[in-house]
């Protein structure tokens, strides 16, 4: 006969009359559960914990609050006993933010490492993938949020703000980039200043190598300084991290466009180039025109308006296009006297390219948006626009219906196009058909030693995808001139937050950056989003979950019963004492961010973690 096993369960108010288990008081008030052989005795016991809450499975327990799942009883005993059938191990998965970023970074490292306060050791761990924190904590889109675990907590980590803090504090500070290579004797040279061959030149700097910059524009930044308004990334910040990467040894030559690529290369004695041109020539669109009014493009509608040259576009102004680069334009008519900015979008707000929360400080300012909307023809300051709507497959169709709108000017922000017509004659450099530079796996065009990336290339644009492929080039480019191939370091496999044993229930949501009133935007160009706190920043690290990899909580040491969890000392994290050992479980199910997996004992079990 199989002897009776005793568990101790918080106090239980009422039991099922079935007679099957009977309750048994013990000194401190917990109920003491005679299990007999049958499995239904074992799930009652279950249902009667989880009646507590007035709860019938698991799932309705969580959501009355409880702070630990319930525990299972039907698989506790699994591994235990005088043959260990499997094992706790230690593991490491991939954070979805560390996956999301464009970048590389290693998020969820810096991270740790904030929540300590260790600042500059913090930024140092960031600048490894990305030297621009204190602007991509302002221009990023963050995809690293969207994917955070911890917005199914409360909300995600609001990464953006703290890469911010540590960005601005390295300005403030003057902290400098750790680049203690021996030079490799090599020159490469880099076409175009703008993100992506500033991250390359910072990368190949690190690696050794003598880098030259050669920039067509008068000042380096790219679109970061000719399209991105000073609202949203001021200049001071931009070119003081800019002035970093030439402390470091980069030189940057100014209002030099470059011809004839095979020639600079002879001529100045480079091994190898990128070329990072990016997109800077607004795309071109046909309306019908009896007498047209006044007609930018985009582009270089924000670089006037940032150089301060006069723009004369009257009280009310059209933009037409959904992009960022939309909303930008229509913030900055404003900024400049218009009474009225309107923009024009053949889609509705669902499709729209721009990021909503852009949309959505448009509106704040007065914008106003014209969704569905398409213009047919243009006379004068009169526009006559065609009602869209959406078929079934989301592609905009001509209604037939006919709108008058009155503007004295009209920005076309419908995308820009890349200038590479000087690499046309360069052998084998092949071209897609909207004149992007067709490159392989390894960032080289089909000319050898010379390079491409960022918004030049075919891919989605941004300003941190550009930086990523200045790193990914650069690392290429270093295996080139070395005679090697380079090959991405395997990864981890991503963690979902259905995998995560959070045996705490918090409610602490992510701090929200303060923004300067909306009636005070349009008297200038100021900063509108500021930038938080020390004891902010300290907070929004800390609510970090560190998603698939040990932070050293103790949770395993504390809940094992058999003592077999040794500690190493901070930053050593634990290890197991196989001699100890039952292979329980406890431990495992004690993990809050899923560092630990069972696995089969070897030559014994199999893996029930």
């Amino acid at each position: 006969m199989q002897a009776a096993v005793y568990i101790a369960v918080p106090l239980i108010s009422r039991f099922p009359d079935e007679g099957v288990l009977t309750p048994a008081y013990d000194d401190n008030g917990f109920v003491q559960l005679q299990l007999g052989l049958l499995q239904k005795d074992i799930h009652l016991a279950n249902a009667m914990i989880n009646d507590k809450n007035g709860a019938s499975s698991t799932e309705d327990a969580m959501s009355a609050n409880d702070l630990t799942i319930s525990a299972d009883l039907t698989g506790h005993d699994k591994g235990t006993g005088a043959l260990r059938t499997r094992r706790p191990v230690f593991v490491d998965y991939l954070p979805p933010c560390n996956d999301a970023c464009p970048a590389g970074e290693n998020i969820q490292a810096w991270l740790a490492l904030a929540q300590d306060g260790e600042y500059e050791q913090a930024w140092q761990e960031l600048v490894k993938d990305n030297p621009l924190p204190s602007i991509h904590g302002r221009v990023c889109y963050h995809p690293c949020e969207d994917v955070c675990n911890r917005a199914f907590t409360d909300s995600a980590v609001s990464i953006h703000a703290v890469e911010r803090f540590l960005g601005d504090m390295a300005l403030e500070k003057g902290w400098q980039y750790e680049c203690a290579v021996e030079k490799t004797g090599q020159k490469i040279l880099i076409v175009g200043a703008g993100p992506s061959g500033l991250s390359a030149a910072y990368h190949l700097t690190r690696l050794g190598h003598s880098v030259e910059i050669r920039e067509a524009g008068p000042v380096a930044g790219g679109m970061i300084h000719f399209g991105i308004p000073a609202y949203r990334m001021p200049r001071d910040e931009l070119q003081a991290e800019i002035g970093r990467i030439e402390d470091m040894g980069v030189q940057i030559t100014l209002n030099h466009r470059i011809e004839d690529v095979l020639s600079e290369k002879k001529d100045g004695g480079f091994d190898a180039v990128f070329i990072a041109v990016g997109a800077h020539i607004s795309k071109k669109i046909e309306i019908p025109t009896r007498d047209a009014g006044k007609i930018f493009d985009a582009v270089s509608f924000l670089s006037d308006a940032q150089s301060g040259a006069p723009l004369k576009i009257g009280r009310r102004v059209a933009i037409y296009g959904g992009g960022n680069t939309a909303m930008d334009a229509a913030r900055t008519a404003k900024r400049l006297g218009a009474e009225e900015a309107m923009i024009i979008y053949r889609r509705d707000r669902d499709s729209m390219p721009a990021h909503d929360f852009e949309a959505e400080e448009a509106l704040e300012e007065g914008v106003k948006i014209n969704w569905l909307r398409t213009i047919k023809e243009i006379d004068q300051t009169t526009f006559k626009v065609e009602v869209m709507e959406l078929d079934e497959a989301g592609r905009p169709s001509p209604t037939g219906e006919i709108e008058t709108l009155e503007a004295d000017s009209l920005i076309l922000a419908v995308g820009q196009d890349t200038d590479t017509a000087f690499l046309e004659k360069v052998p084998g450099i092949e071209f897609k058909s909207d004149y992007t530079v067709v490159v392989s796996e390894n960032m080289m065009t089909g000319h050898e030693g010379i390079f491409a990336g960022g918004d030049m290339v075919p891919s989605e644009r941004s300003v941190t995808i550009a930086v990523g492929h200045g790193k990914h080039a650069a690392r290429h480019i270093d295996a080139y001139l070395r005679g090697k191939s380079y090959r991405r370091p395997a990864r981890h496999a991503l963690i979902g937050h259905e995998k995560l044993h959070l045996w705490y229930r918090t409610h602490a949501p992510k701090v929200e950056q303060e923004k300067i009133p909306v009636n005070e935007r349009q008297r200038g160009f100021d900063e509108i989003v500021q930038n938080l706190t020390e004891p902010e920043a300290l907070f929004e690290a800390k609510r970090c979950l560190s998603c698939g990899n040990c932070f050293e909580c103790d949770g395993c040491y504390g809940a094992c019963p058999e003592v077999a969890i040794i500690k190493l000392g901070p930053g050593n994290r634990y290890r197991f004492d196989f001699d100890l050992c039952t292979g329980c479980a406890v431990c495992y199910e004690q993990c809050p961010c899923h560092a630990i997996d069972m696995i089969a004992e070897p030559g014994i079990g199999e893996a029930g973690g």
